[in-house]
């Protein structure tokens, strides 16, 4: 029996059953916390933490990112634990995922009808928008390798597309969190294009990368 064929069958014998996933989301979830850890420490190492910390914006707009992020990379990692077991993959509902994106592009939406339009090029481009399209991708190449390590050690996931789409979207949101703490960037829009369209860039890498990663 080729492997391919082997993958059919358990993903069909788990089909109305979908593995458990308790124990694997422990696995991933330290997987994660390590890829954040790294990433973070990356972001101070080379970028710094930005200054004004202390003030009223700064921290709202810190605050901001930070619950994108973590929104993003906590719906990754519920639905790869899914996506990491035989069958797994019919409970991930990938609509969900993209509910953080479509908040942050509706209130930078929002944002943008409250600017006079000579002034939406700022808004969304800011001062470090190609900092931020190369430092969150390179950032994210470590935790994309662990998370991706934890799933081809603990799992065995049948989607191989799906699975590396979410390794990698888990790896863009913990990037993107370190990032935050350097970006002094600070507008809804910015966040929206720039910390939405780096960690997309992130997911379409992981689903180009899973099936040559994860594959028995």
């Amino acid at each position: 029996m080729k492997t391919d064929e082997l993958i059919g069958l358990l993903g069909n014998s788990f089909e109305r059953e979908p593995a458990g996933t308790p124990w694997m989301t422990r696995q991933l979830a330290l997987a994660v916390a390590v890829g954040a850890t790294v990433a973070l420490c990356l972001a101070l190492a080379f970028l710094g933490l930005r200054p004004g910390l202390t003030q009223a914006r700064p921290l709202l707009f810190l605050a901001l990112k930070v619950a994108f992020a973590v929104a993003v990379g906590g719906l990754a990692l519920r639905y790869l634990a899914r996506a990491a077991r035989p069958g797994g993959e019919s409970r991930v509902h990938l609509g969900v995922v993209a509910l953080p994106f479509l908040a942050v592009a509706a209130l930078a939406g929002v944002s943008l009808s409250m600017t006079p339009p000579e002034h939406w090029h700022g808004q969304i481009s800011g001062h470090t928008w190609l900092e931020c399209l190369v430092s969150i991708p390179v950032i994210a190449i470590v935790p994309f390798a662990v998370v991706m390590w934890a799933v081809r050690r603990f799992g065995a996931p049948t989607d191989l597309v799906r699975a590396g789409a979410l390794v990698g979207l888990s790896a863009g949101a913990v990037s993107a969190l370190g990032y935050s703490l350097h970006c002094m960037d600070d507008t809804v829009p910015f966040v929206a294009v720039w910390y939405g369209g780096t960690i997309a860039i992130c997911t379409l890498v992981g689903a180009f990368l899973g099936p040559r990663l994860l594959r028995w």
